[in-house]
């Protein structure tokens, strides 16, 4: 291949590299605001504010579309990053006798690709413990339920409901039944069981029996769709005791916490260089703001 075609190939890759980058700060951003309602919003209110935003992340079409667009960013931005590695060890297969690249590169912009492998690492371990767990698992995530109390409840002790999108309370009990991750149907044996006990009690007292509100029931039709607690599995993989929630204890929590700790260490130090040098692939190069590029570069790196 000639030079000049080496040339155009690396320009190229480097554009897309910036456009790839930078597209994926927008998701970075889109990212931290819905991850931040897990520590502004406490209580049953933040449970359900995050639940209900990661339902929405899942079922919008829009949102859909821009989650593939993301993920061949990422792919793309991933593998463009080690041909460029590649490409610039070709181009000077003979070290220098003498080199201080201290002098004219900061640190950051020397391990680009080594800070891009371990976020790569990083992204896939983050997605395979929620992303995954959230869409594909083979173990059921649990669902949203609180508890309804007096006068909305038959029990002094309140009742155990879930949460659904509709916003109808349906009980958590023996006469429900999760079917497809998330939809609740009746547990038909289970609602024979209570007509018969409910028949017979009203005989007992002389009353009518009234199966009126029984018959959608036996229709097996669903009954609601439930959210998927996605918030007790962040604050458990975290330390958090969401035993009761039904999730369990993560023993490995704080190794957890210093992961992604480093993590996000590892990618405020990769955006340090990455934010400004993706303005200057694209051809936004000038002494007035280059300096004020990347001052917002560094910013942001470190917000994010």
């Amino acid at each position: 291949m000639s030079k000049s075609a080496i040339l155009s190939s690396s320009i190229a890759k480097k554009y897309w590299m910036a456009l790839t980058g930078l597209f994926l700060c927008l998701f970075l951003v889109g990212h931290l605001l819905g991850n931040l309602q897990l520590i502004f919003i406490t209580g049953e209110e933040g449970k359900r504010a995050f639940n209900e935003y990661a339902y929405f992340m899942t079922h919008n079409p829009l949102i859909k579309v821009m989650s593939y667009l993301t993920y061949l960013s990422i792919l793309f931005h991933a593998i463009d990053g080690f041909l460029l590695t590649i490409q610039n060890k070709k181009a000077r297969p003979v070290p220098y006798a003498y080199n201080k690249p201290a002098a004219n590169s900061s640190t950051s912009s020397r391990y680009m690709a080594l800070l891009g492998s371990l976020i790569l690492i990083f992204i896939v371990t983050h997605m395979a413990n929620f992303w995954w767990k959230m869409k594909y698992s083979s173990d059921p995530m649990p669902l949203h339920t609180y508890v309804m109390y007096p006068p909305y409840s038959q029990s002094a002790e309140g009742d155990t409901v879930y949460y659904t999108v509709s916003r109808t309370p349906i009980p958590k009990d023996e006469t429900v039944m999760i079917k497809d991750g998330n939809k609740l149907y009746p547990n038909i044996d289970a609602f024979q069981n209570k007509i018969a006990e409910a028949k017979k009690m009203s005989q007992l007292q002389g009353q009518q029996f009234d199966d009126a509100k029984f018959k959608n029931m036996e229709k097996n039709e669903v009954l609601g769709e439930g959210y998927k607690d996605l918030h007790s599995v962040v604050l458990a993989f975290f330390g958090h005791d969401k035993s009761k929630d039904g999730v369990p204890a993560n023993e490995m929590a704080l190794f957890a916490v210093i992961l992604y700790v480093v993590g996000m260490l590892v990618l405020a130090f990769h955006l340090w260089h990455g934010f400004s040098s993706a303005f200057q692939s694209l051809g936004v190069n000038h002494k007035r703001y280059n300096r004020m590029i990347a001052n917002a570069g560094k910013f942001f790196a470190v917000v994010i």
